[in-house]
């Protein structure tokens, strides 16, 4: 057993490190919608034929920008250039890296959202993530996107923790996923994660993270009734604003919880060296 942990923080994005939903920055704009009537449709897609939401958003996506907004991967990616991030998001991940090495910690970061995968790869932020699991279109051999390569709802978003679980990152390997695992032989335990997010789509990730060990916090920008209904009802450990600035209430919280990772761990190897020597 290594003495160095390892810990992963898992990200929501929508909300969570951006301050509104990605396709409300440039995309919905530049298609002449609001973002209402955009979800409107969205939503009037969802329940008049039976759709995942995530299916339904990604059809709208390309439906409303036909002969509007010319897409392909590229473009995703511009749209990501216009995405606001929450305040101190832009310093945050050199700071909670610093802080992690300095404790002992090796500290990896992924997303997980039902999101367009496209548009987070074109935030700065993008190469702090190990990984991005988000929802994501198939291209044709134009680099024209013509079908859903990946959507990722409320309840398939737990499916990527037990990947980071175990270890195994590739979305086309479900063999080694789906393999009985020792705990012992985990990659990133359960107890090690911390997961970030803002709502109730988030609360299976939030809730299998926080029953198995780890910790959940739920932020919110001003209005934080959605948080706290969380928090009642015991399905996250935190509460804090969506502020990602030095010495702010969510730094201190995830200073906290590596804190805790670390002497968890620490105390654990101590008993397993004194259980070898005492064999």
């Amino acid at each position: 057993m290594c003495n160095k942990p390892i810990a992963a923080i898992l990200y929501d994005f929508d909300k969570t490190l951006s301050t509104k939903d990605m396709q409300e920055y440039a995309f919905i704009p530049g298609i002449g919608m609001t973002a209402e009537k955009f979800w409107e449709t969205c939503n009037e897609m969802t329940k008049n034929h039976n759709m995942d939401q995530i299916l339904s958003y990604m059809y709208v996506m390309l439906n409303e920008a036909r002969g509007k907004k010319l897409l392909n991967r590229e473009e995703f990616n511009r749209l990501g250039e216009s995405v606001e991030l929450c305040p101190g998001v832009d310093t945050w991940f050199a700071r909670i890296n610093a802080y992690a090495e300095e404790k002992g910690i090796q500290l990896e970061h992924y997303i997980i959202s039902s999101g367009l995968k496209e548009i987070i790869e074109g935030t700065p932020i993008a190469k702090e993530f190990r990984e991005i699991y988000a929802a994501e279109f198939y291209y044709d051999e134009h680099n024209v996107p013509i079908w859903p390569a990946m959507a990722v709802n409320y309840t398939s978003k737990t499916q990527f923790l037990f990947r980071i679980n175990k270890g195994v990152l590739d979305v086309t390997d479900h063999k080694s996923l789906n393999k009985f695992t020792p705990e012992e032989n985990r990659r990133i335990p359960f107890g090690n994660m911390i997961y970030i997010g803002d709502g109730y789509t988030d609360v299976p990730c939030m809730k299998l993270v926080k029953v198995n060990g780890g910790h959940s916090i739920a932020v919110h920008s001003d209005k934080k009734e959605t948080a706290c209904d969380m928090m009642r009802q015991g399905r996250v450990d935190f509460i804090a604003p969506n502020d990602y600035s030095q010495d702010g209430e969510l730094e201190k919280t995830v200073f906290s919880v590596l804190d805790l990772i670390k002497a968890k761990h620490t105390v654990f190897y101590k008993a397993q060296q004194d259980m070898l020597e005492a064999r």
